[in-house]
Order: structure tokens, then sequence, then C-alpha cells
């Protein structure tokens, strides 16, 4: 049957499918997979889940498991109150479940954004360096895509920002704080005045939507503040979340975001039905009960974070320039600016570490990993630039 089933394809004459003309020439987003000793690449916790985690939410799956035969929640009631419970302990800020949406990472959070309020005639803003997912949520909507740009130290002055808005009526603006890939936090007065430029704009008597990425906020400094407090006082506000990095569930995909009422009910609209699985739902849930322990290996990387910001502000380029690093609140680290930060790159995967080749030209991501994994990738960075240019005489 196989051997007919080839041979049929082979066969076969090619057909040209009918792409979407903007997606031709288009790749499918991803960092690099590769198998090596030292994965340093994708802003993940290198600690595993404990085998406490592992046992809880083996039983709340396999609970789920045995209900398998039905849908799950569609609005994911139950996960959404935890989320409520964990954020209001992590910020401070009492929330009502209503006021929390889930869906499977923040990725599919944003795109329920982008689907409900972009689309055709109506454009998303954000300043770049930003992540690099979000002009994509914009194509996949047919919403237009604009960035302005931030300052030499990646932060963003509110002035222009706010200036920006005006001159572009944006639909959606889009936040990253920290900020991907720069680890840049903003402060709570830039976004204070970014949704006042907002409330400026008439959109047929709408306004526009702000949205704050704070996909690794747990790992911010202390006194960095959170955009959740500002909900409150804007109900065109929304902060998403993760579960992917604090909680080391990358693989469980679970996002989420707070907002008004009113916020979340226009993403319900363009949710899929039963878009969380009864699975993940559980998942998630059972994390969530867990959130002292896995919040200590937080804690851990932020110190790790820090030692190695200040290993590489004492390093030096083969011409004698001090590397650049910029200021970060996640759990990654963006350091430059080199000539060639490919062969960088390059050499230090041929050692076995793979870091991102990602953010503006010359500059390097490198995601913290244990003790150990930061110990290889400074002995293998060293060694690196030894090997380039100039390098033995540095």
């Amino acid at each position: 049957m196989t051997h007919a089933v080839d041979q049929h394809s082979a066969s076969a004459p090619a057909v040209r499918l009918p792409l979407r003309p903007e997606l031709a020439d288009e790749q499918p987003y991803g960092a690099p997979q590769l198998d090596v000793p030292v994965l340093l690449n994708v802003n993940e916790n290198p600690y595993p889940p404990g085998e406490d985690v592992v046992a809880t939410i083996a039983e709340d799956v396999a609970r789920a498991a045995r209900g398998m035969n039905r849908y799950p929640d569609r609005d994911a009631t139950a996960l959404r109150r935890d989320l409520a419970d964990y954020l209001a302990l992590e910020t401070g800020v009492s929330l009502d479940r209503c006021d929390v949406w889930a869906a499977n990472g923040s990725n599919e959070v944003m795109l329920h954004v982008l689907q409900a309020f972009g689309g055709p005639g109506r454009t998303a803003l954000s300043f770049a360096p930003t992540y690099s997912m979000y002009p994509e949520y914009a194509r996949d909507t047919h919403t237009t895509w604009v960035v302005g740009r931030r300052a030499e130290d990646f932060t963003l002055d509110p002035e222009y920002a706010a200036q920006k808005i005006r001159e572009v009526r944006p639909s959606v603006i889009l936040l990253a704080s920290p900020n991907n890939p720069t680890g840049t936090a903003l402060p709570a007065a830039t976004v204070e005045a970014i949704c006042e430029a907002a409330l400026e704009v008439d959109l047929d008597g709408a306004r526009p939507v702000v949205v704050v990425d704070e996909a690794y906020a747990e790992f911010r400094r202390p006194g960095t503040p959170s955009a959740v407090a500002l909900l409150e006082r804007y109900p065109h506000l929304a902060v998403t979340r993760t579960m992917s990095k604090a909680f080391a569930a990358a693989g469980a995909r679970l996002g989420y975001l707070v907002g008004s009422a009113d916020f979340v009910d226009a993403l319900r609209i363009v949710r899929l039905p039963y878009h969380l699985s009864a699975i993940t739902q559980a998942a998630a849930g059972a994390a969530l009960r867990h959130r002292e322990s896995l919040m200590a290996q937080v804690a851990t990387l932020r110190a790790e974070r820090d030692a190695t910001v200040a290993w590489l502000r004492k390093q030096h380029l083969p011409d004698g320039r001090p590397f650049e690093v910029a200021d970060t609140d996640a759990n990654f680290v963006l350091f430059g600016t080199f000539a060639d930060r490919h062969a960088v790159w390059q050499g230090l995967l041929d050692r076995g570490v793979l870091i991102r080749e990602t953010g503006p030209d010359g500059w390097l991501r490198v995601s913290i990993g244990t003790s150990a994994e930061m110990a290889a990738f400074r002995a293998a960075l060293v060694e690196v630039l030894q090997e380039q240019p100039g390098g033995e005489q540095a």
C-alpha cells in the first residue's frame, strides 16, 4: 500500500497552491533547534520541574484524561481564577476571574488581540528592536505594521512614543516589558504616558488598546513595576504573561492576559471553540499550586543573570573595546557589538554552546542557564574571541 502511494506521489504533476501573495517569500518562525550540550538560545527555564511538581501534574492530568471524551471548559474558568490569585500575590493587585484570559501560550493570546482589535484598514504600532513575532501577528490578521525606534540604550522616550501614537493612530499598541531581545523594562511613567496618548486618539468613538507583554516579568529586579498596577486606571490597557519561563512550563503552552472584562470579552469572541485543552488546563493549574518552589528557581536565575552581566562587562573585544551589555530585567542578556557576530555565534556552536543570533546588527543574546551551563558559555566565549582577528593580542 505504501509503495503504491509513493508511486502516485512521484507521478503526480506539480501543482501551484493558492498561497496568499504576501506569504510567498515568508519562512516559518523559529529559532534553531540543535542537539548540543548547552542550550541557551530560547529563554527557557533550565531547571526542570521538581518531582513533587511532576507528581501533582501527573495526578491532575490523569484525572482530566478520564474525562477526555467530553469537551473541556471552553472558558477555562477554574484556571483563570487560579491565575488571578497568582497575579494578586505576585503584583499586589486584586483581580476578578473575569479579568483574566488564557490561551495556548502568550503567542495565541497576542493573536487573539490582533484578531479582535486589528484587521484590514487598522494599524498595530510597536517600537524596535522588539519581539520578532509581533509583525507576524499583524501580517496574519491583515493588520498594517508600523514600528517606531527605541533609543541607543534601548529605552523608550515617552514623548517620542506619544507623538508616534498621535501620528500613526493605531488601533493596537504593543509594548514588551521586559523587552525581547534587549531585556529593557518600561518605567510606569512611560506606560502611563502611552496610555494617556492613546486616549487622545479617536477611532470613530473608540480608543486604541495598549498591550504590555510581560512574558519575563517574574525576573525583573526589585523595584521594577508591573503594568498590572495601572489596569484600574486604564480600561484600554491589558497585560500579558506566560507560564513558559518562570514556571518552567514551556512545554505546557500556557499564556494569559489580564485586563478589563470588556477587553477579555472581545477575545472570547475570536477564540476558537475549546481552544485550551483539558490536559493543558490541568497541567497549568497543578504548576500554579507549586508557585513557591518554582519562584525559588527564579531567584537563582536572577542571581546568575546579574553575575553574567557583571562578567561580560569586564570582557573586551579583540580590538580592545569593552563589551556593550544591555541592562536586563529578563532571563537573558544582550551583548556585543561584534564586527562579525555570526562568526562568534558559530564559534560557540562549534564548542557545543547554542545562543541566539538576534537583535540589532552586531549583538548576540544568551539565555541564562544553570551555573554549569553559564561556566561553559564563558569558557567557550573566551576561546572564540581569542581566535578572532587580533584576539591573540587582546
